[in-house]
């Protein structure tokens, strides 16, 4: 967990503090530490300011608070103890008004408790001194997000190289200073890269690294392994994604990756500085997407089944290896009645919700290929038209059928059709097969030259001669479905108002 006392910005340390010659400060006492970091300046006259403090303060008072006769006795010592106690790292003390001086017992205090001491001249206003300190703050900041977008955009290039992993590895390591490592589910090292200083190297911090892996690790791939005893976090049912340990020379950091199979990064560098964190989480985003499902067993499948069919496999022969014997075609467009273009982020989360990741996204529609034991549920924001369960020979059929329940589903504005959902066998039944498309193609002959007839008829007859309705499923003008169906009665020299012409001509399409 983050230390939520500390503000989210780099800390300003005190070597950068005491360099501004507008300041004019000059530290009079405690440990001369360069790396002395302070996280926000306060000012206070109270006589015990612990209570004030959240850690990492510089202290600032003009002494207001010292009473005439605290040389003599402990109370320079009591003060300073305080500061140190409640978590602050510097005291300034503002000469003039109050005192012409810094007091000698003060000054000595802080030598006694390391606290670095600061005298404040005449000149410099607390408020200049705390204004500096955000200054510097916010230069930190800007140079922080510089380094982290930079990374970001070498990462990406990274990922974007012929060797994208090793790439991404070696970016990383560069840009930490330290050494990057990708673990594979049993815990081996797959790829790694960088040097970085000595502590980096050292058999302790590969051992430790490896074992802070196994504390990142899902459950399932690391049951067996031991937790490295000096870790921030410890294994346990729900593994933590990410960890921390430190090793002499080497602050170590494992994430694990998002594909769920196992993998893990690790980075070992020589300091933790800001924005590491951050470049490192990037990195492991990306080798997420690497190492995700296109490398796992079902997207070398997926990828086999589609290379098989480009040569020509029949779908039969390549169905075995997308799973299950059985499909549902669903086709969907956004909304209901709306044409507006589906977008590849929904149409993902589409394929996600119906428990499928192989869709089309066409300009129009998303088609999603469904396993038959996947029973589609409406979703919201999408109308869906959804084929009977079918065998792969007839994908094409249920392609066909899939459309012709979402245009439905559109006219009559419902969420979701099915095609044959009434379930009940019909009269066609009783005919052969053959001899019903037979009949077919024989009634409908004088529309063959004219699939947008066909369609029109079809559409309207199922929508029950609705002209509005056709329209809409259609996505044409009203008067262009009257112009088509009238064109239809010409051509098949009948009357399309004669319920049993109807009948019969939705018998001769549905098996057209």
């Amino acid at each position: 967990m983050p230390d939520l006392t500390i503000p989210p910005t780099p800390p300003v340390y005190l070597s950068a503090l005491l360099a501004r010659e507008d300041l004019g400060l000059r530290q009079i006492a405690g440990p001369s530490d360069p790396d002395t970091a302070i996280h926000w300046a306060h000012v206070s006259e109270m006589p015990d300011p612990y209570p004030y403090l959240l850690g990492g303060e510089l202290l600032l008072t003009a002494g207001v608070h010292i009473p005439e006769a605290a040389g003599s006795g402990t109370y320079f010592a009591d003060y300073v103890s305080r500061i140190v106690e409640a978590g602050g790292v510097a005291l300034g003390f503002g000469v003039a008004p109050v005192h012409d001086t810094v007091p000698r017992a003060l000054v000595a205090a802080c030598d006694d408790y390391d606290l670095p001491l600061l005298e404040v001249p005449p000149p410099t206003p607390f408020t200049r001194v705390a204004r500096a300190v955000w200054q510097l703050m916010a230069q930190a900041r800007l140079a922080e997000l510089r380094r982290v977008t930079e990374a970001q955009q070498s990462l990406a290039a990274a990922a974007s190289r012929p060797d994208p992993v090793p790439s991404v590895l070696r970016q990383l390591a560069q840009r930490v200073s330290g050494r990057a490592v990708l673990y594979g589910p049993d815990g081996t090292e797959i790829a790694a890269a960088g040097r970085g200083a000595s502590g980096v190297e050292t058999r302790e911090s590969r051992e430790a690294l490896a074992g802070l892996a196994r504390v990142v690790r899902p459950p399932a791939a690391s049951a067996s392994s031991p937790t490295p005893p000096n870790s921030s976090m410890s294994a346990s049912p729900t593994s933590p994604t990410s960890a921390t340990d430190t090793v002499p020379g080497a602050h170590l950091a494992a994430y694990a990756l998002g594909t769920g199979q196992g993998f893990v990064l690790g980075v070992a560098a020589p300091d933790r500085a800001p924005g590491d964190h951050t470049i490192a989480s990037v990195a492991a985003v990306l080798l997420s997407l690497l190492t995700g499902e296109h490398q796992s067993r079902t997207g070398a499948d997926r990828s086999s089944a589609l290379v098989r069919l480009l040569l020509g496999a029949p779908p039969e022969e390549v169905a075995s290896l997308l799973g299950g014997d059985r499909w549902l075609v669903v086709h969907a467009t956004p909304g209901t009645g709306t044409t507006t273009a589906p977008d590849p982020v929904a149409a993902s989360a589409l394929g996600a919700a119906l428990g499928s990741a192989l869709i089309d996204l066409a300009p129009e529609v998303v088609r999603v290929l469904v396993p038959a034991d996947r029973e589609p549920a409406p979703q919201p924001g999408w109308t869906l038209g959804v084929s009977a369960a079918v065998t792969p020979e007839d994908w094409p059929a249920a392609d066909t059928h899939a459309a012709r329940a979402l245009a439905r589903a559109r006219a009559t504005r419902t969420p979701l059709v099915r095609h044959g959902s009434s379930g009940r066998a019909g009269l066609a039944e009783l005919l052969p097969h053959d001899e019903a498309e037979a009949h077919a193609r024989t009634l409908l002959a004088p529309l063959a030259a004219h699939p947008a007839l066909v369609e029109t008829l079809r559409t309207w007859l199922s929508l029950h001669g609705s002209w509005d309705r056709t329209a809409v499923a259609l996505a044409v003008h009203r008067n262009t479905v009257r112009q088509r169906i009238a064109r239809c009665a010409a051509l098949l020299e009948t009357d399309l108002d004669d319920p049993d012409v109807r009948m019969e001509l939705w018998f001769g399409l549905r098996h057209l």
